[in-house]
């Protein structure tokens, strides 16, 4: 889940997509459409899997094979509506790219949470590292790994009878 707010966009995530695939020479079928309006319904995390199961369990009758997912989610992120975060389990999870701020995100290595942040001083740090290099930054991408909060707290274990003695 995220706390992050949308970005007001003119143009639908639905809209920008047929767009960038009449670019591609293709056209956005009804099974890209439910595709698109599923991954923009919430701002989650997301991998294919859990997107084919969402798209399961709709009652609308619609299928949409397991390939047209996959294919679409490239055809997604090729278009920067969406953006691979980082690979947890041997699994791919994306998020939005398209009418989202731009942030960072802690993730845990133990248990694959994903927390997403803003910091502007971040910005202005990276900035100057790149202005010391002579480098125009037109953006960033930062994921800092480690354990968080839940996953570093020690066990707790109840007395044993040997140490109530």
């Amino acid at each position: 889940m995220s706390d992050l707010a949308a970005i007001a966009v003119e143009v639908s995530p639905s809209e920008r997509f047929r767009e960038y695939l009449a670019t591609q020479g293709k056209r956005l079928t009804s099974e890209r459409a439910i595709i698109v309006d599923e991954v923009f319904a919430s701002h989650e995390h997301f991998d294919a899997e859990q997107l084919v199961a969402r798209l399961v369990q709709r009652t609308d009758k619609t299928r949409v094979s397991r390939s047209t997912i996959y294919r679409a989610l490239a055809e997604l992120e090729k278009a920067g509506l969406l953006r691979k975060v980082a690979r947890t389990n041997d699994r791919e999870i994306y998020e939005h790219d398209y009418g989202y701020p731009q942030h960072d995100h802690l993730i845990c290595k133990k248990c694959g949470e994903l927390t997403e942040f803003q910091n502007p001083e971040l910005k202005e740090i990276l900035q100057g590292v790149a202005a010391a290099y002579g480098f125009r930054m037109e953006g960033h991408r930062l994921e800092v790994s480690g354990i968080c909060a839940n996953c570093s707290r020690p066990p707790s274990r109840g007395h044993r009878k040997l140490d109530m003695i």
